[in-house]
């Protein structure tokens, strides 16, 4: 328990940090950075795509969206494959500040860089990406709705 406390603790505090940079250059939270950041690099994706991407509940996801909405940067269109769905497209505000907002979230890297020796840190990125992808092919800890 002790490996998953500390990755637990660790995340915490460079979300939180990550956020309040964010929030003080952009006046953004870090998951509405996160989601604007995958907008942008997934056009025409759908609230299920975002949430089965962050494991995180659709109606928490749609919930984001409708605030990203709300500020002006980013738009609902119609999915011609699904009329049930609509697809999620950022507007150019959008765009503008997921990429204004990617350079503040390059401080964050640098923390990282600077408590661990670039073989610890290939290293412990190696086992990340072996965990997370262990626990997405065996859908552990996927929201049930």
């Amino acid at each position: 328990m002790t490996f998953f406390s500390d990755l637990v603790r660790c995340e915490t505090r460079l979300y939180n940090a990550l956020n309040d940079q964010l929030r003080s250059r952009h006046g953004i939270t870090a998951s509405q950075f996160e989601f604007l950041r995958y907008l942008r690099d997934h056009p025409g994706a759908r609230v299920g795509d975002l949430a089965a991407f962050f494991a995180i509940g659709i109606g928490a996801t749609s919930k984001g969206m409708d605030r990203l909405e709300a500020r002006g940067w980013l738009r609902r269109v119609p999915n011609p494959a699904d009329r049930r769905s609509s697809l999620l497209e950022l507007t150019d505000a959008g765009i503008g500040l997921a990429n204004d907002a990617e350079t503040t979230s390059t401080t964050i890297s640098s923390l990282i860089q600077a408590a661990l020796d670039p073989g610890q840190l290939q290293a412990a990125a190696q086992a990340l990406r072996q965990l997370r992808a262990s626990l997405e092919h065996d859908k552990i800890g996927t929201p049930a709705g």
